[in-house]
């Protein structure tokens, strides 16, 4: 029987912990030379919630949202390991923070698709903005 996926929200972890959450965004291509588990640290504790999901002690994905706590979320750095992908995983990750978004009071949550990944989170219920494009500062990291 493969083990059971566990999911945990997160304000901060230790030195074990940030360096698995960092192999995950090494993975995903979002983390820079200059990015530092003192930066992450602050990352997570500064999220409106940070969610890990993990397998036999082994960290399968992750998510976060940003929020004003007050009516508007945002839902980044979503990813699931490549040996995860494919096992629900990913929509595991999605529902638990609209859930946790709900239950907060948030009636407002966005996210931006990237990579093709659009037709995922439409089965989730997300549907794209018309008239809207995504936008991002000049000198900016994807």
């Amino acid at each position: 029987m493969p083990d059971r996926l566990q999911l945990r929200f997160i304000k901060k972890t230790d030195p074990a912990g940030l360096k698995r959450i960092i192999t995950l965004y090494r993975a995903q291509g979002w983390w820079r030379p200059s990015d530092t588990p003192r930066g992450l640290a602050r990352l997570i504790k500064g999220s409106h919630c940070f969610l890990l999901a993990q397998r036999g002690g082994r960290l399968a994905g992750m998510g976060r949202a940003i929020s004003d706590g007050a009516g508007d979320a945002y839902i980044q750095d979503v990813v699931v390991a490549a040996s995860e992908r494919g096992s629900g995983v990913g929509s595991k990750i999605i529902r638990a923070l609209l859930a946790r978004l709900k239950t907060d009071g948030i009636t407002w949550i966005g996210l931006i698709a990237q990579d093709n990944s659009a037709p995922f989170y439409s089965r989730l219920g997300f549907r794209e903005l018309k008239r809207s494009a995504p936008m991002l500062l000049k000198g900016s990291h994807v």
